[in-house]
């Protein structure tokens, strides 16, 4: 049986890939920062780091710790080294010293990326210190036996104190908030289903390198926001387009295109990706099962 032990368990994306993972022949060891979960401490801690893996022993390791708030790490660099680099360097340096026979997935972002998509692995260009302390955490990542996975992804969220991109638009739509949605930042996400299904594929094969891991015919956020919410057949009337100049709640720059070019992936997994319009209404069915 495999063991497998997931950093971050109980944030937006383990809180659905947990419960999935356990419906397999697995062995799931938890940790979260604060949260309820087997292991609950900092993951910058590298002697707490060091113990839990000592206790746990995992054949494979899911890392999905990570500071996402672009804007806190632009004001507090050093938070964002704690989270999204020190943190790797903690599981990275275990691994490598105890000569356990250990896989890392580890999950990071398609904001490495800027300029005109779909961007292909090697295409870095690094604009605000969140990409950077993601990147970071990559070349942390890269010292060890793993599999790196630039995503983004949307979805129903399984748990009260995080909301995705979706969640905020369903909320905005139904309520009748006036919100405004970007026109000029691109991306190619994957709904969170789907990427629980492809974490668990990687567990499997668990090819070595960098793979973007995305949705194909990526679109700007303000068309997929009108998507979605009219793929419910949700009022928009609510919702206005609107460019990063004029976005006075962004604090720090965002890349403007982040789409990826996935083939990469599709090829060592032998799989087809979906394009973002078919995950749009894949992502709506599950709202609407929901309501």
């Amino acid at each position: 049986m495999k063991k497998i032990l997931i950093t971050g368990a109980t944030g937006l994306l383990g809180s659905s890939l947990v419960p999935h993972l356990k419906k397999y022949d697995y062995k799931i060891t938890t940790h979260s920062l604060s949260k309820q979960a087997d292991f609950m401490f900092d993951l910058s801690d590298k002697s707490k780091t060091f113990e839990m893996f000592n206790k746990s022993q995992p054949n494979i390791i899911i890392n999905l710790v990570s500071q996402t708030s672009v804007e806190l790490c632009e004001e507090q660099v050093h938070l964002a080294y704690l989270s999204n680099t020190r943190s790797v360097e903690n599981i990275t340096d275990w691994i490598g010293s105890s000569g356990a026979n250990c896989h890392l997935i580890h999950i990071s972002t398609d904001h490495v990326y800027d300029g005109l998509g779909e961007h292909k692995e090697d295409d870095i260009t690094i604009t605000n210190n969140y990409a950077f302390s993601k990147y970071a955490g990559e070349l942390a990542a890269a010292r060890v036996s793993s599999t790196i996975l630039r995503t983004n992804f949307v979805g129903r969220s399984q748990v009260s104190h995080r909301e995705s991109l979706t969640d905020w638009v369903y909320k905005a739509t139904t309520s009748g908030h006036f919100v405004k949605v970007l026109s000029d930042v691109f991306f190619s996400p994957l709904s969170i289903t789907l990427l629980v299904n492809m974490i668990e594929l990687v567990l499997q094969k668990k090819p070595i390198g960098i793979y973007n891991l995305g949705s194909h015919n990526g679109m700007s956020k303000a068309d997929f926001d009108f998507a979605f919410a009219e793929s419910l057949n949700l009022p928009t009337n609510t919702m206005t387009r609107i460019e990063t100049n004029q976005a006075k709640f962004l604090k720090a720059y965002r890349p403007k295109d982040m789409r990826m070019d996935s083939s990469k992936f599709e090829n060592e997994m032998n799989i087809k990706l979906p394009s973002l319009k078919d995950l749009i209404e894949q992502i709506a069915q599950e709202y609407n099962e929901a309501s």
